[in-house]
């Protein structure tokens, strides 16, 4: 059995996991969906958050666990699980990433990969006044992150999603190969991701060189329509 700590993305929260986590329970595996700080039900004032905040959130929870575990990141998660990862790797057995960004040392998400075009993501953020959060046009919600996903599923996400601090974006991730760099990566691919395009998440697992790579013929939230199917990767990349 395994220890699971799952890690939203932009504008999540730990309600994205809901279909997922119950799945890994009933198999007899430990899962725990956390809302990073600034997001989901978590109250910490905009101003606060670093993404060294949430790494040091991540790595609180990891050492609460019973062993070592399997830290999947979503999306701008990947960025997150990657600094714990750095920070306590002694505990961490695995890295999944799931359509997640997975960057080169000393490389901040802003900018990676505007080279490669196909995401919606762009076209559909708004800026704050103060240009510490970015929210996202509830419009655009289903064509960027949910087309093959149930209309219930989409409503859900659109009463939780919030706005997403700028800080997790503009900032540098750092590791080194003592730490993050011992610890097997392995990459989710999402085929039908509107906002992560698969040719991006391509040059990340390539760049980064992945243990494996496993792909999933959905859109970028496949918590949502295809839970099961990502629940049997899961388990399978824990091995």
């Amino acid at each position: 059995m395994a220890s699971y700590i799952l890690i939203h993305g932009a504008w999540h929260g730990a309600w994205c996991w809901d279909k997922v986590v119950p799945l890994l329970q009933q198999q007899g595996h430990t899962a725990v969906a956390i809302d990073l700080p600034a997001h989901g039900e978590d109250l910490t004032p905009m101003d606060d958050v670093s993404l060294q905040l949430y790494a040091d959130k991540i790595c609180e929870v990891i050492s609460e666990q019973q062993e070592p575990v399997v830290l999947v990141g979503h999306s701008l998660g990947g960025i997150a699980i990657s600094k714990a990862a750095e920070q306590c790797s002694s505990n961490v057995r695995k890295l999944v990433y799931l359509s997640g960004f997975l960057l080169p040392n000393g490389v901040a998400r802003l900018g990676y990969g505007s080279d490669i075009e196909g995401s919606l993501i762009d076209a559909n953020k708004i800026m704050s006044d103060d240009k510490k959060s970015v929210s996202f046009n509830r419009a655009g919600l289903k064509e960027t992150f949910y087309h093959d996903c149930c209309v219930d599923d989409i409503a859900k996400a659109a009463e939780h999603i919030r706005p997403e601090p700028v800080a997790g974006i503009v900032t540098p991730v750092h590791y080194t190969a003592e730490n993050f760099g011992r610890i097997p990566r392995v990459y989710i691919e999402c085929l039908q991701d509107r906002a992560i395009p698969p040719a991006l998440q391509k040059r990340m697992y390539t760049e980064m060189s992945v243990a494996q790579v496993v792909t999933m013929d959905t859109s970028h939230s496949p918590f949502f329509s295809a839970a099961e199917e990502l629940v049997e990767y899961l388990i399978e990349l824990a091995g």
